[in-house]
Formats: structure tokens, C-alpha cells, sequence
């Protein structure tokens, strides 16, 4: 069985450059490359492809190439797995016609190819606009509620805290290199300490609950800022995660200092008044309980169309196709749609009385664009901004984001001058 060499002699060997076949592993630059231009992998599936290369022709464990790739943080074999199939959708087969990459079942993984190694390395690639600086770390940390449910949660950056409310497609590991969500961190970490966290049955939080429900939500979200002691902070709630958001500020807004909705709804689909959604929602909800995605792969297509159907990239799309199967089981999801479809937080909208701004994008697809007038209408003093994007989730490159970003420090600015004001 491989013996992995300590983390001295990786620190040492950061420079080291493998070939085999037509492809080229550049650990310095991170770079997969084939035939000289570059193959998009996720940092993960990179790491796991570097254990398997120095360990080349030897038997790695599945438990070894996990504690190699997750050392501090206790993930679920699916998360290895697709690791596995990522590369091998990357490597496909060697000339020979035989794998990259061997598995022995029930063990682990072997790599076949043969390697060279050398220390010589191409020039740096500029580093995407949005990618997350290599000296910045998440720190990723459980906390248990009083049903015994175990929360993973993580903080990065430094000032005043924002806290972002879970959704149903939530993964900390796996959003840290997610062309989804990377900015949502990257764009906003550098005024703000963010706060974030995988709600139960989701990501890597406990899987196996008795309860997933609107008051579960709430419940977890004031476990895990009290775990993490924050006093006073933002909350950001995205989708569903906006209703949380709305009950958390009713219920302690001597807590929130600033609230931040975005494609948020105070009413789901079963209070809407429009029995043909109502319908659509509980077809959807079979056709997941069923796991349709596992015998037709175009049904994740279909729901990420609906999540970014505006500008997404090949690998936008596929990171969140591969989001929906990593995050959340189908059982945990068909739990989590009817909870979502059961919100009605609009009798408390009148009771918010912290400073609020309501981003909503105006063809949204997943929650209607009335969702976000009616509650920018019925919070008091609450400022709205339509976004022209029909993406649920704002992606880095689209003008939406740019305008999220600039109305989002322009509300912070105005509110924090105001506070300042009246103390004064």
C-alpha cells in the first residue's frame, strides 16, 4: 500500500513537473495541460490526480487519498468519486486504449501510465479575475444543535461579518473552486469577514435528519452564529434563504446590522395563488424523488437552465450539474422543495426594522420577480434593485454582477453614514 510522503517533502517538491502521454501536470502554476493548452480541473480533482501520479503503479487507498486531499475536514466518498470521474472525463484513455487510471474495487486507485519527472515549468497564466488568492484559506469548523444535527460552517476575511444564509445546493468544500460561487466570496471578502454554512442535510452537515423544515432553517442559523461568536453582522439571504433571513431579523434585530435579500421570496410556491405552479413544483418533486437524473443526465441539465440559464459556460453548467449530485441526496432535496414550497413569511415584513436592500433579477426563473417587489413594497424603507439578468445565481462575468456589487457597497456605505449620524 502507498506511504504518502510528508508534507515537508510536498512543500519541497512544488516545483516538480510530470508527463505522461500527451498530458503535462505543472504543480507550481496548478496546470493540467495536453498538448500544450490548458485542461480546466477543479483544485480538488488536481490534487487527486497528483497523489496518484507520484504514487504511479502503486495501490492507493480510497481512505489514504482522502485523508491526503480533505486532511482537516471529513467528507463523504461521493466527494472522491467524482473526483475520479472528472479526471478520468479529462484523461480519457491512453493511446494503448487502456485507462489512465485503475480501479480496484472496494480499495482504491492505481495510476498505470508511465511518468517522467523534471523540475522545469512554463510561465506563470494570469490568475482569473475572481479566483480566490492562494495565501487565503477557509477555515471550516461544526457546530451541533440541540437535535444533534452537525453543522459545517466557515469563515474567511477580515471586518465587519456577513453572514450567508444556506441553500438547497450547498457544498463548502466543493463552492471553495466553484466558478458558481467562487466570487460570491472572492468579490466580497475584501471589506468583509463572510460567514457560511451548509444547512442540514446538505453539503458536509449531517445528512441522515429526522427534520428538514422552515423553523429547522431558522433554528440552525441562530446555532451557528452563536457558534462562531458574532455579536452583530450582515445577513445575506439568497433564495429560500432570504425567508430565513426575514425571521432571523424580526426575531433578533438587535443582531443584524445590515439585511441583504437576493432572488428571496416571503411566500412559496403553495401560497402564491397559482395552482398551475403548484403543479409543475409537485411533478418536479416526483421526478427527484425517483432520482430521474440517475438514468436521464439531462434532467440536471434542465434544472440548471433554470438556476443560470443566462450566459453559464460549459464549465459553469457542468459544476453546477456536478453541484446538484454532491450537495444534497435526492430524499434530503424532495424534503428540502416541500419546505421551500410551504414558506410564508409575509405577515412578517412589516416587523423589519434593520436597514434592507432587495436585489431581485428581473426574469427569474426560480423565484418570481412580484416575490422581490413585494417584499422591497412591504419592508419598511426597504431600497430595491431589479437586476436584467434571468439567472438565479449571479455569475462573475454578467453586468448583474458588476451592478450587484456596486449597489451592495453603495447600501453599506449610505446605512453605515447614517448610523454614524444619529449617534452623533
Amino acid at each position: 500500500m502507498f506511504c504518502f510522503i510528508s508534507e515537508t517533502v510536498r512543500k519541497e517538491n512544488t516545483s516538480a513537473v510530470y508527463e505522461f502521454g500527451p498530458f503535462r501536470l505543472e504543480l507550481r502554476e496548478h496546470l493540467l495541460l495536453r498538448h500544450g493548452a490548458r485542461i480546466p480541473i477543479t483544485g480538488k480533482a488536481f490534487q487527486t490526480l497528483r497523489v496518484l501520479v507520484e504514487a504511479r503503479g502503486n495501490l492507493v487507498s480510497k481512505q489514504d487519498l482522502m485523508t491526503a486531499i480533505w486532511p482537516e475536514t471529513s467528507v463523504e466518498e461521493n466527494n472522491l468519486d467524482r473526483n475520479i470521474s472528472t479526471l478520468r472525463k479529462a484523461l480519457g484513455e491512453q493511446s494503448t486504449g487502456r485507462p489512465f487510471i485503475e480501479t480496484v474495487p472496494r480499495v482504491g486507485y492505481r495510476f498505470l501510465a508511465p511518468v517522467t519527472e523534471s523540475n522545469s515549468v512554463s510561465p506563470p497564466a494570469p490568475a482569473p479575475p475572481s479566483q480566490i488568492s492562494p495565501s487565503t484559506r477557509q477555515e471550516i469548523r461544526f457546530c451541533v444543535t440541540p437535535d444533534k444535527v452537525r453543522l459545517a460552517y466557515s469563515t474567511i476575511g477580515a471586518g465587519h461579518p456577513l453572514v450567508k444564509v444556506a441553500n438547497c445546493f450547498n457544498h463548502l468544500d466543493f463552492e471553495w473552486e466553484s466558478p458558481i460561487w467562487r466570487h460570491w466570496v472572492s468579490d466580497l471578502a475584501g471589506g468583509v469577514s463572510i460567514l457560511r454554512y451548509d444547512g442540514r442535510g446538505n453539503g458536509l452537515s449531517t445528512w441522515e435528519v429526522d427534520e428538514i423544515s422552515f423553523e429547522s432553517w431558522v433554528h440552525d442559523l441562530e446555532v451557528v452564529v452563536d457558534a462562531a461568536g458574532l455579536d452583530k453582522f450582515a445577513l445575506f439571504g439568497n433564495s429560500q434563504g432570504g425567508a430565513v433571513a426575514i425571521a432571523y431579523a424580526v426575531r433578533h434585530p438587535e443582531r443584524v446590522s445590515h439585511l441583504i435579500l437576493c432572488g428571496a421570496y416571503s411566500r412559496g410556491a403553495f401560497h402564491r395563488g397559482h395552482a398551475d405552479a403548484v403543479e409543475v413544483r409537485r411533478a418536479l418533486e416526483t421526478l427527484v424523488q425517483l432520482n430521474w437524473g440517475k438514468t436521464n443526465p439531462s434532467f440536471f441539465q434542465v434544472v440548471t437552465n433554470l438556476y443560470i440559464p443566462e450566459k453559464a459556460t460549459d464549465e459553469d453548467q457542468c459544476w453546477f450539474k456536478d453541484l446538484q449530485l454532491i450537495s444534497v441526496s435526492p430524499e434530503n432535496l424532495v424534503k428540502t422543495m416541500r419546505a421551500c414550497d410551504d414558506i410564508n413569511v409575509r405577515p412578517l415584513l412589516p416587523s423589519i426594522s434593520v436597514p434592507t436592500i432587495v436585489f431581485h433579477a428581473d426574469r427569474d426563473r426560480i423565484a418570481p420577480p412580484e416575490e422581490g417587489r413585494i417584499l422591497a413594497t412591504e419592508i419598511p424603507g426597504a431600497q430595491f434593485v431589479p437586476l436584467p439578468t434571468a439567472n438565479h445565481i449571479l455569475l462573475a462575468e454578467e453586468p448583474a454582477w458588476k451592478l450587484f456589487l456596486e449597489e451592495l457597497a453603495s447600501f453599506f456605505k449610505c446605512t453605515n453614514a447614517t448610523a454614524g449620524a444619529a449617534k452623533n
